[in-house]
């Protein structure tokens, strides 16, 4: 990735105004997650629309696409597709039952217990979900050209190691 450092960035002219006006202050955090912030926002705006194209939001997304990394039949109980998703409980619920009424996933009771459901896709479900994650990860990768595969590395397992530390 190319040197980018003759002109600071956003966040890095906070830090040296603030490193002016407090310099007994240690603000390096800012750096990362002044940043991290940022780019958050930035990403969120670079992915939703692959989903929107679908008529979908980006949990809509997560909740099919959890299906259908869950191997077939591609069907969860509730709970474990709340769990398995980056979305709450009560947001899964509201998704699926917008997802039901597209016909991209159907309720069924449980073989093994009645009293409880199992979600899953339908076929055109599993259709719809292909494409879009084959679209979400070349645009993942577009977002990410920039970096070196060996960057890309580092910076993975920096956040893996970051977000146990703090519980994510």
């Amino acid at each position: 990735m190319a040197d980018q450092r003759a002109e600071p960035d956003h966040v890095g002219r906070i830090i040296a105004q603030w490193g002016a006006e407090r310099p007994d202050l240690d603000v390096s955090p800012m750096g990362v997650i002044g940043r991290l912030h940022r780019l958050g926002a930035i990403l969120d705006a670079e992915l939703r629309p692959v989903f929107a194209a679908a008529g979908l939001s980006d949990g809509d997304f997560d909740v099919l696409a959890t299906l259908r990394r869950s191997g077939a039949p591609y069907e969860l109980t509730p709970g474990a597709l709340a769990s398995s998703t980056m979305v709450t409980s009560g947001a899964v619920t509201k998704r699926v039952d917008r997802l039901l009424a597209a016909g991209l996933v159907e309720r069924t009771v449980c073989a093994q217990d009645a009293r409880s459901r199992r979600i899953g896709l339908t076929a055109r479900g599993v259709t719809l979900v292909d494409d879009l994650v084959e679209k979400h990860v070349a645009n993942e990768h577009r977002l990410l050209a920039g970096l070196t595969d060996l960057e890309r590395s580092r910076l993975a397992h920096l956040l893996e190691a970051w977000g146990r530390d703090l519980g994510a």
